[in-house]
């Protein structure tokens, strides 16, 4: 896999999601998100197309989420499996999980 190229990722904002589009337009990942009041989201969904995955598409998605956390001042609940452990890898994350210090 190590032949694939990278391609160009676009990221876009949604409703309740943020996605990202391959250098043809085409959706290959999504993160979803509720909120939960006016200062909190749940990361509920991170996915990336089958054939995208491997290139960091997911975690970019994630730091894409904590971004819009810290812009919106909010804090983040990340029940998905995937940004769970983002953000357990990730310190500089934590500054937005719900529940931390």
């Amino acid at each position: 896999m190590k032949s694939r190229e990278r391609c160009v990722m676009e990221f876009k904002n949604g409703e309740n999601r943020i996605y990202a589009l391959d250098d043809n337009g085409e959706e290959v990942g999504e993160i979803t998100f509720t909120d939960v009041g006016e200062t909190m989201f749940i990361i509920d969904h991170t996915g990336v197309d089958d054939k995208m995955r491997g290139q960091g598409i997911a975690s970019q998605l994630v730091a894409h989420a904590v971004e819009k956390a810290r812009r919106e001042n909010k804090k983040v609940i990340p029940l998905c499996p995937f940004a769970k452990a983002e953000f357990a890898r990730k310190k500089e994350y934590q500054e937005v999980e719900a529940n931390r210090k």
